[in-house]
């Protein structure tokens, strides 16, 4: 398999081959009897003594199976050697792990596996307070709950969150990660200049475990340069442009290795745009990473984004590119079903912004409004009373999950959904694989719709 075709992923390819890692990183059994784990797994890598160690067994039997795993993934990417990292962040929901993840989980866990670094994890398949809120099966809540008390028992930052970055563990210049979920890593190599790959659930369980990741892709500073210039002449407001902006250039580049560098007056985004904008342009694109002139911390300059090398290629976007794209999603159907605000996971801001568009106003009874966020953020609308306003009109606030990691293609079927309106970009690109037709909007044309029934 070609090297940049084994790491490309988005939409529905992204489920599929996470499903694949566990299957593989699953099928890593132990050494057989009488045999070295050295001579199992010859290796081009260079391992330090400490490394080395730990593939004797010396660490426990968890650890020694993780470095075995990041050891083939290291081989398969050309990686010298391994690199410590500070954190982890893992994906590690219901849906991709299948029940045979599950028991991965429990067996890692039953092996004194211990997480040796500050490791985060994802938004899981159904919120763990609110079991079966919006029509879920039951088997989502109680594999979610077992993975959750899995990865407990590792010494997990039980977060369930896809916006570690806002609320707990904020990375800075140079230091490597090993994290998973596209809008995490985006942000962390391109707000914080931090470095981290695209790590799936097993890679990310096994840097947790070891501490350390092979050293290739983002990690290398060659692979950190930019290619693309994207000149940017539109302005664009609200999450629902500014995610709209990063799937239309995500959607050009489709390359993991094609770093874009942005440039243009547009602007100063607030965190909560950057976050939309970043995670739309990881889901269509496949990229880890943008520069951007005069805001992210590898471009202060043109000169220093590219490396003194010029662009191979330069795109202009312009606001009617950016409606263009937008109108693009749009169902043959006017009747909204589903209204999401989601993917990534609302921060305490977003919450309050968004219980004021409701105040006062009331869902369609033929709608289901919902919006994500983290338990940690749910705690703070609840104290503020912004919870309780939202739960007046109508909206439902699910809390430790994402809508796409929610099996919603069986609400297809069980609810009779077929539409859905979001203001992100990332959802639209990723929901259309479970049968749903998207409608990318503004969020007041999403508040509308919630409100009315209808796509605006």
């Amino acid at each position: 398999m070609p090297l940049r075709a084994a790491i490309s992923h988005s939409g529905r390819s992204i489920r599929r081959r996470t499903d694949r890692h566990w299957q593989n990183l699953f099928a890593c059994g132990e050494p057989a009897r009488g045999q070295s784990p050295m001579e199992q797994i010859p290796t081009a890598m260079r391992l330090n003594s400490q490394e080395q160690a730990m593939l004797a067994g010396e660490s426990g039997q968890a650890a020694q199976l993780a470095l075995q795993l990041q050891i083939k993934v290291g081989d398969f990417f050309g990686a010298e050697d391994m690199v410590p990292v500070r954190s982890a962040h893992l994906a590690a929901d219901a849906e991709s792990l299948r029940d045979f993840g599950v028991q991965y989980l429990r067996s890692i866990a039953d092996r004194d596996g211990r997480f040796k670094i500050p490791t985060t994890i994802n938004a899981g398949a159904a919120d763990p307070d609110r079991p079966g809120v919006i029509g879920q099966r039951r088997v989502w809540h109680s594999r979610t709950r077992d993975i959750n008390a899995a990865l407990d028992a590792m010494g997990a930052h039980m977060c369930l969150t896809c916006v570690n970055y806002q609320l707990l563990d904020q990375p800075h210049l140079g230091e490597h990660l090993a994290w998973g979920d596209t809008g995490t890593v985006i942000w962390a190599n391109s707000i914080c200049g931090a470095r981290s790959n695209f790590e799936a659930g097993p890679a990310a369980l096994c840097a947790g475990i070891t501490g350390r990741t092979p050293r290739y892709g983002m990690h290398l500073d060659v692979n950190r340069r930019a290619e693309v210039l994207v000149r940017v002449s539109a302005r664009p407001r609200g999450r629902g442009q500014w995610s709209a902006l990063g799937g239309l250039v995500g959607r050009e580049l489709n390359d993991y290795w094609r770093v874009p560098c942005f440039v243009g007056d547009f602007g100063s985004p607030s965190p909560d745009e950057l976050k939309f904008f970043g995670a739309a342009l990881a889901s269509f694109g496949s990229t880890p990473m943008f520069h951007w002139v005069g805001l992210t911390p590898e471009a202060p300059s043109l000169e220093a984004a590219f490396g003194s090398a010029s662009p191979k290629r330069t795109l202009d976007v312009d606001d009617a590119a950016i409606a263009g794209f937008m109108r693009e999603f749009t169902p043959d159907s006017d009747a909204a079903d589903v209204v999401a605000f989601s993917a990534p996971q609302l921060s305490p801001q977003e919450i309050a912004d968004l219980a004021a568009r409701f105040r006062g106003r009331r869902v369609s009874d033929r709608v289901l409004c919902l919006a994500t966020t983290s338990p940690m953020a749910r705690l703070e609308a609840e104290r503020l009373g912004h919870a309780g306003t939202l739960a007046g009109s109508g909206v439902e606030l699910i809390a430790g999950t994402c809508f796409y990691v929610m099996a919603p293609h069986e609400l297809v079927s069980s609810r009779g959904f077929r539409t859905i309106v979001t203001d992100s970009a990332k959802l639209a690109n990723i929901i259309s694989g479970y049968g749903y037709q998207p409608a990318l909007r503004g969020t007041d044309d999403c508040v509308d719709a919630a409100i009315t029934g209808k796509i605006p």
